[in-house]
């Protein structure tokens, strides 16, 4: 299963729909598969005296001490939304969003999504999950902040409303923004594919690239990783994000890394077969033997090239005896011995 890079776009637009069309054009030029947004309006989304995240405080002291002065400005209006999707069809890469409500979900079924991101904070959201359930297409489920057993409590819910395990991705996440790295846990991701049976991915906030690559050599199936034009704009997620360049980076890297991954069998390449004869060593006398002599171990030397008898053979030698007379440095051969003594 090639891997499922989605470049989180999220609200690094910053409410500006020509942002959010660089922001495409960015995702495509680095080859990512989706491109992802979030939908939702501020009134469905938060109170208006939801407190700030510690992190949005220290990202984006703007807009007071709440959630929803933040999130008003960062709205994408459904005309929008409609502008988007066409755009992304012109550039060749997906379309993607996540509902934050009901109202949006509703939205983006209208919009003909048919995969569908769960965000970290609807982890515990009962009617969010249920209403999801029951919607054509695939989901991935996002898990930041979340323990086991709430993770099995979600998943419980989408597959006994009609979700089949197979039609769903979980991803591990952290919520810190940026993640700190020893706040990974990256093994975490396959404890979640182990005790849920389901496949894994990652979702990233860490600072650089490493982390998801990192996932990908672990087993990751889909990598989603916030992305902008400049780490320095105002907003709660851009300096947790990747610039251009490190998005086309890491999503080089990652294709590198699964084309490295290969089937699990051990066994000598194609490009190395040739090298075999080189780096490996054979059998060479150490001194001049006389016809007769019954070889020991330590008549022989190991030298390359590894185009005659394997150092591995000497038990099966020792013991023999020599039917010519042998010269001092002379490759070893079977025809010098008598196969039985």
């Amino acid at each position: 299963m090639r891997t499922l890079i989605i470049a989180e776009a999220g609200v690094n637009h910053n409410g500006d729909l020509n942002l959010a069309k660089r922001l495409v054009d960015i995702a495509e030029l680095a080859g990512a598969d989706f491109v992802k947004f979030q939908t939702f309006t501020a009134d469905n989304l938060a109170a208006k005296d939801a407190p700030k995240a510690e992190y949005q405080k220290k990202n984006f002291d703007n807009g007071g001490d709440y959630q929803f002065n933040i999130l008003k400005k960062l709205e994408l209006s459904k005309e929008d939304h409609f502008i988007l999707v066409d755009y992304c069809k012109d550039k060749k890469v997906k379309f993607l969003s996540s509902a934050f409500d009901l109202e949006s979900l509703d939205f983006l079924v209208e919009l003909g999504i048919d995969l569908f991101k769960i965000p970290s904070g609807e982890i515990t959201n009962l009617p969010y999950l249920q209403k999801i359930s029951k919607l054509k297409g695939k989901v991935i489920l996002s898990t930041g902040m979340a323990n086991m057993e709430e993770i099995k409590m979600a998943l419980n819910v989408l597959a006994s409303n009609g979700k089949s395990l197979s039609d769903i991705v979980v991803l591990h996440c952290n919520t810190d923004y940026p993640t700190k790295f020893s706040d990974v846990n990256l093994l975490a991701m396959n404890t979640i594919a182990k005790e849920c049976d389901v496949v894994v991915g990652y979702s990233d906030h860490t600072l650089g690239i490493e982390i998801p690559i990192a996932a990908v050599a672990l087993g990751a199936k889909v990598i989603e990783k916030h992305f902008t034009i400049d780490k320095k704009l105002p907003g709660p997620d851009h300096v947790a994000s990747l610039e251009p360049e490190e998005l086309i980076n890491m999503v080089k890297s990652i294709r590198h890394i699964e084309e490295a991954m290969g089937n699990g069998v051990k066994k000598p390449s194609s490009s190395e077969m040739n090298n075999i004869e080189i780096a490996r060593k054979s059998l060479f006398l150490k001194t001049a033997l006389a016809s007769g002599h019954i070889l020991t171990e330590g008549d022989f030397l190991t030298k390359r090239p590894g185009n005659g008898i394997s150092p591995m053979d000497i038990p099966k030698i020792i013991g023999k005896k020599l039917l010519q007379n042998v010269g001092k440095g002379e490759m070893f051969g079977y025809s010098m011995v008598k196969a039985n003594n």
